[in-house]
């Protein structure tokens, strides 16, 4: 029995050990759903919008009936005196009587129902919630679609960083060997001294860029971890590489579609600050209407000498009271029409904002297409860039070895080789990026 408590927590272990393992290894797609879920920003917008619904209520009950109970106690440490004429009590003419009403304590207990019935700032403050609202939904879906692209950036800038490594530790490699032969013919006398010391600047001139690119990759991975709401040390696996993800990345088809800008969130966010302002236009118009209030309470009444109001035979005295107020604005020396005037602008500027948010959106995209497509052409032409490159590094080297050429040519075919390389992998990078940016611009929602 022991024995198999021992192998059921074992298998327990190891299975929490696969499933950890799993969760820190991310596709892009992946990594872009996990932020989505887990980023800071994303949670703050989602805090703002559970914010926002509690505020449409926090209105709404504005005209909902209202219940208050009160209770006062008092007591009387030195009551306060009345002087009563001298006649009532038979005493002379022009003098008077010290008296002390009531009793020294009393307790009053009252209930009250408050309901508006009608303000026309309330009526006003409930399509406000509800723009608020929308205002709020709208800043979460924005922040969305700058999360993915975030994300999309930063695993890219990681895998550009992993690309560059291998190249590096590849270039270091077929360097050295190179140095190794070009030292041995040298110390039988067929080259010169100057060719080994050629090779020795260019091997460490890529040693250092190669510790470079290992710090940055670092640097990389933690940038990637903020953007998907992890720690910055969490240690991830990245699953996709640069080849699959510009096959998927590669989608002409992009550059047909249109846009239809009512859709866009951008508009969208521009049409609500419109609606906003609207609604600031009525709100101040509003406040030249009346507003009536009522009111209804019942209460207890207990006085007493002494503090006895808990005996049975203390004696209460109820009262309640029904009320009305109507209140009227007649003149406010044009303060509200200074307001309501400005509100006017305000909206008139937002009218003119959504129409310039209609132009910036379709100039965004064709940037945005411009850009996609440039970024296509400079991968295909450096993809071909880095074939030539390799080709000339390797004729070079022949013949190098052969006395043909000098280290100095060797040199810049091998420099030439490795400033194609960069090329080629930032460019990987400029198609994901592009496309990303182009996804927004043709605001192609978040799957």
């Amino acid at each position: 029995m022991q024995n198999k408590l021992v192998l059921l927590f074992s298998f327990c272990f190891i299975g929490m050990c696969f499933s950890q393992e799993a969760t820190n290894n991310f596709s892009l797609k992946e990594a872009v759903s996990f932020a989505l879920k887990n980023n800071y920003n994303i949670k703050t917008a989602q805090n703002d919008v559970f914010s926002a619904r509690e505020k449409k209520w926090e209105t709404t009950t504005i005209g909902l009936p209202k219940i208050n109970a009160t209770v006062d106690y008092q007591n009387w440490l030195k009551q306060q005196i009345s002087l009563l004429p001298a006649e009532i009590t038979g005493g002379p003419s022009g003098t008077f009587v010290p008296v002390a009403f009531g009793t020294k304590q009393n307790v009053n207990a009252t209930i009250t129902l408050n309901q508006l019935i009608f303000d026309g700032s309330y009526l006003v403050g409930l399509q406000s919630a509800k723009t608020y609202l929308n205002i709020s939904e709208l800043a979460k879906e924005k922040t969305e679609l700058s999360i993915r692209e975030a994300v999309i950036n930063a695993y890219g800038n990681v895998l550009i960083a992993e690309k560059s490594i291998e190249i590096l530790k590849s270039n270091i490699e077929t360097l050295e060997k190179t140095l190794s032969d070009t030292k041995k013919i040298f110390k039988n006398g067929f080259t010169e001294e100057e060719d080994v010391e050629q090779l020795q600047i260019t091997l460490t001139t890529v040693k250092n860029q190669l510790n470079k690119t290992v710090r940055l990759r670092d640097i990389g991975y933690k940038m990637l971890n903020i953007s998907m709401g992890n720690l910055i040390d969490t240690p991830i696996v990245l699953t996709d590489n640069l080849t699959s993800l510009i096959l998927e990345n590669i989608d002409l088809s992009l550059m047909a579609k249109t846009l239809n800008v009512a859709n866009h969130i951008d508009y969208k966010i521009a049409e609500n600050t419109k609606e906003g302002n609207r609604l600031l236009i009525l709100l101040e118009k509003s406040k030249a209407l009346p507003s009536l209030n009522a009111f209804v309470n019942y209460g207890y009444a207990g006085n007493s000498n002494s503090f006895d109001f808990l005996n049975s035979n203390q004696k209460w005295y109820n009262s309640s009271l029904l009320g009305v107020s109507l209140n009227i604005p007649i003149f406010s020396s044009f303060e509200r029409r200074s307001k309501t005037r400005q509100a006017k602008f305000e909206y008139e500027n937002s009218d003119l904002k959504l129409i310039e948010a209609k132009e910036q959106l379709n100039l965004q995209l064709a940037s945005a297409k411009s850009d996609y497509k440039f970024s296509v052409e400079q991968y295909q032409a450096t993809k071909q860039n880095l074939e030539l490159a390799k080709r000339i590094e390797r004729k070079q080297q022949i013949k190098f070895f052969e006395g043909v050429s000098s280290s100095f040519d060797l040199s810049q075919a091998q420099n030439q080789l490795y400033t194609q390389q960069q090329n080629y992998i930032q460019s990987m990078l400029e198609v994901i990026a592009k496309k990303a940016a182009l996804e927004n611009a043709l605001n192609i929602p978040i799957k």
